[in-house]
């Protein structure tokens, strides 16, 4: 049984692990010394430097471990917006067509959809932007027919982080290479919440991140299959194989490192994916018995992250349920700009009105998630909803 978290004792219910997790403190345990004692620099050859390239070495082999990769694939990077940014800019940057052609799905992370907007006005990149369906899914069909002779890369994630939807990635990238482009996956939502193996998907990049998997935030890391070509985003002394330059932050690494073992430890033990599945499964109930007829499921039913549930309450506001629920800390399917909210684009892409839209909550559990949590959660959000 994993003791409870500091961060959390004392606060409401957090069911937002979504957005980020808390850093585990096993991770901390493992981080600390290369803060305090192990300065040095990894680039170093005197005695200084040995135990933190021996350190970043671990790291990036535990991290490859995670995923099924080699370690000289993986790039340590700042942000997992970082990693998207050098797997698309570096992409088309690298690729010999006069007008390179990128192809992503609307339901996307602003990490891709922002970036491949600045392809398309700094660089002349032709993006083509595939629908989803009603659970948020692109069609393996529609990529196809969207590939032309110009197009050298595919964006999809793996894992939607709204409703937990997990696209078709093996498939996806089957036909992708087929073609003869290149695939990225941003599997910031995924890595360590089900078993992910570059190999089995057949992708030729992918983006993990740390404060996703219980590290802290400001750590990522892009796996690049061997012989695949990307322009640099930061130039300079040659760190991270020539592809992101400056001394390399060690203590990060470590983390990730960390995390991404303790992750796969958890992954092939199998219990904590069905702990929290079922977990997740029992608030769905609590709500839908409680309110029949009034709870509707956003995304899918199966074929989701075990983590995340994302619902709808007819006659309800997202953002005024969490308001009446302050025991809860939680997420909503729309965003607030000056005061006024607006419908969240994935659930809007999905086909979902306005007032599904807005009424939705995305509730996501995580390693320290209770049953008691999930009572507490559950009671909090009725009486939500019969204040209101």
């Amino acid at each position: 049984m994993i003791p409870a978290h500091p961060g959390l004792r004392g606060g409401p219910v957090y069911l937002d692990y979504n957005a980020t997790t808390p850093v585990d403190p096993r991770v901390v345990d493992a981080m600390l010394p290369h803060l305090g004692h192990y300065f040095g620099n990894p680039s170093s050859s005197h005695s200084y430097g040995a135990q933190p390239r021996h350190a970043l070495v671990r790291a990036r082999a535990q991290v490859a471990a995670l995923i099924g990769a080699r370690p000289d694939e993986i790039v340590f990077t700042g942000s997992g917006s970082e990693a998207d940014n050098l797997a698309l800019r570096g992409a088309v940057l690298s690729a010999k067509a006069g007008r390179p052609h990128v192809i992503t799905q609307v339901t996307e992370h602003p990490a891709i959809l922002e970036t491949c907007r600045a392809l398309e006005r700094l660089h002349g990149t032709e993006v083509t932007y595939l629908p989803v369906d009603g659970d948020g899914l692109v069609d393996p069909t529609a990529l196809a027919a969207a590939l032309t002779e110009h197009t050298v890369l595919v964006s999809l994630m793996a894992a939607n982080n709204e409703t937990g939807a997990l696209q078709p990635i093996s498939e996806l990238a089957r036909i992708t290479r087929a073609h003869g482009a290149l695939f990225h996956c941003d599997a910031a939502q995924t890595a360590g919440k089900i078993p992910l193996g570059v190999q089995e998907l057949g992708v030729d990049l992918l983006t993990v991140v740390g404060h996703k998997m219980y590290a802290p935030k400001g750590i990522a890391a892009l796996y690049i299959r061997q012989g695949v070509a990307l322009e640099p985003l930061v130039y300079g002394g040659g760190q991270e194989g020539g592809l992101r330059a400056g001394t390399e932050n060690v203590a990060l690494a470590v983390a990730l490192g960390t995390a991404a073992e303790l992750a796969a430890e958890e992954l092939s033990d199998g219990t904590q994916g069905d702990r929290i599945a079922a977990l997740r499964d029992s608030l769905h109930r609590r709500l839908a018995d409680a309110l029949p007829g009034r709870v509707h499921l956003n995304g899918p039913g199966t074929g989701r992250l075990p983590n995340t549930l994302n619902v709808s309450i007819d006659g309800t506001l997202g953002h005024e349920l969490l308001v009446a629920a302050p025991g809860l800390a939680a997420s909503t399917g729309s965003a607030c700009h000056s005061g006024a909210h607006t419908p969240s684009p994935v659930l809007t892409a999905m086909g979902l009105d306005a007032d599904r839209a807005l009424g939705a909550l995305r509730l996501s559990l995580g390693r320290w998630t209770t049953p008691e949590d999930i009572e507490t959660a559950a009671t909090a959000l009725l009486k939500a909803v019969a204040a209101l």
